[in-house]
């Protein structure tokens, strides 16, 4: 087999250190913000922007007179200091301060290519004075912005190029330790995310399920008290997991389950995630347009995700007892391919009457939430996916479904992805429609006619056993297209960050 030139996992992302004090040579950000508009006819350049204190610029610090301060402008200078950094009018709002971060590491990453690239030496460390008064959010947003703005994944046998290594911020002495914990841990989120991205951004032609299974067992044993179990083809026939194996044997990569279980002592609480892994979706059968399919190499960004948030989890030794259930399995087209029209019968006994072979994704995960339901007996489960079309049109590239038994639980999970930079939206189970749910011939039809996000949502409900339960449909932000704020194109790492703070808000 050809070797393919894949980026080592987990990514390196810069180091942030927290210190109290500037180090002279290091190259230095300073942070301003928008000021009044200066008056007409007048040579004043500056007075557009300000420092955070309400003072104006420096004269030395000119010219800046293209300089505004908005949130994530990078303002380059001559000299010391070397930028200035726009944080918004609203120098509390958290999202602002992501796209601030994520705004400086791209320009420092930047300039460092220019300077490499010109035979000179360019500085991998950069330090900037944080407010006095600044909120730990703002904090934790900034960080996710430096970590994350610069992520790159590229398949080649060139040399990496040079990017920012670390990031030092400055504040008081007296906060040194309040901002070293809150560092710590957006830089976990941080490495959650970039983990997911990995994933889900490493191609097929070496992604299949064994692959997965084993890259998930290496990625994480540096997390504490986090065991992964991997369940073979053969495991899974006599268990009877007859969805995954339906899905998957289509193709000459069997499928595995990936079980991940955080057991901390004294936890009270069992959360069960379940993440769709399929690592190659051609559609089977029912086969996709080939315009997209390149893009199924991310169809197991709800797998992604959930091991970022295990491994996450774990390293920040949360009290809450959680296990994972990772189904992958390939899609494919041949001869072995389940077909429209099979009835498949899930662990458990349920039956599926199968009417398009390309919502394969509800499939496997109807046998991993009734096995982990009765297998673990969870006190929540969460499903993660990127399952329908029919969310990407409701709610676009941005914004993930959350579809729950409990609005409570859903209130839960919108809450813990606002407070983390992630945007979910509550939608509704609707009993209108749960009779389509139903089969002539099979217990439960795979693909009920109707509003497709909110049918997918109500047949997984089916395997949940009267458990409280949440779906995360991210078939819309799971993968992007064009930057913005902390994303980069690809894999996004849309829902780790979720599932960490949805688990500590348990503790809390």
């Amino acid at each position: 087999m050809v070797r393919v030139p894949v980026p080592s996992l987990p990514s390196t992302l810069p180091a942030v250190e927290v210190v109290s004090s500037v180090r002279r040579g290091a190259p230095l950000v300073v942070l301003v913000a928008p000021g009044e508009a200066p008056e007409p006819d007048t040579a004043d350049t500056t007075a557009g922007v300000r420092l955070l204190d309400g003072s104006p610029l420096p004269d030395e610090w000119l010219p800046a007179a293209l300089a505004t301060g908005k949130a994530g402008e990078v303002h380059p200078l001559r000299g010391t200091p070397r930028w200035l950094l726009g944080v918004g009018a609203d120098t509390a709002d958290s999202p602002a301060w992501r796209r601030v971060g994520a705004a400086l590491v791209r320009a420092v990453n930047s300039d460092i290519g220019a300077r490499d690239d010109a035979g000179e030496r360019p500085p991998r460390s950069v330090q900037l004075e944080l407010p006095a008064d600044v909120a730990p959010e703002c904090v934790a947003g900034m960080v996710l912005g430096a970590c994350l703005g610069g992520y790159r994944h590229k398949v080649t046998e060139a040399a990496a190029a040079k990017t920012v290594r670390s990031l030092r911020l400055v504040v008081p002495e007296a906060r040194l330790a309040e901002v070293e914990a809150t560092v710590r841990e957006a830089t976990e989120l941080a490495r959650a995310t970039a983990l997911a991205r990995d994933l889900a951004n490493t191609p097929s032609n070496v992604k299949d399920p064994d692959w997965l299974a084993r890259t998930i067992v290496r990625v994480t044993g540096d997390a504490p008290r986090l065991e992964v179990t991997v369940r073979d083809a053969e495991w899974l026939s006599e268990a009877g997991f007859g969805g995954v194996l339906a899905v998957g044997g289509g193709s000459a990569s069997p499928p595995r389950l990936i079980e991940m279980r955080h057991r901390p002592r004294g936890a009270s609480t069992h959360l069960l995630l379940v993440g769709k892994g399929i690592t190659f979706d051609t559609g089977g059968i029912s086969i996709k347009p080939a315009a997209g399919m390149h893009l199924m190499r991310t169809d197991m960004s709800g797998a992604a995700a959930v091991v970022g948030a295990m491994r996450a989890i774990a390293r920040l030794r949360l009290g809450v007892k959680v296990t994972a259930l990772l189904p992958a399995a390939e899609n494919h087209v041949s001869g072995s391919a389940y077909r429209p029209g099979d009835v498949v019968t899930h662990y458990g006994g349920t039956t599926t009457e199968i009417t398009n072979t390309d919502a394969e994704g509800r499939i496997v995960l109807a046998d991993a939430l009734a096995y982990g339901v009765r297998r673990f007996a969870p006190d929540v489960v969460v499903d993660v996916a990127t399952l329908t079309g029919a969310m990407k049109v409701a709610l676009g590239l941005r914004t993930g479904g959350v579809f729950a038994s409990e609005d409570e639980l859903a209130q839960r999970l919108c809450a813990a992805g606002n407070r983390v930079g992630e945007a979910w939206w509550q939608m509704p189970l609707l009993p209108a429609h749960q009779d389509a749910v139903t089969s002539e011939i099979a217990d439960l039809r795979q693909c009920p006619p109707g509003p497709g996000g909110i049918t997918a949502a109500m047949y997984l409900r089916e395997f949940a056993d009267g458990v409280p339960w949440a779906h995360l449909d991210i078939a819309g932000p799971a993968r992007a297209e064009q930057p913005y704020d902390d994303v980069a194109p690809g894999g996004t790492g849309f829902a780790a960050r979720t599932l960490v703070e949805f688990a500590d808000s348990y503790v809390r």
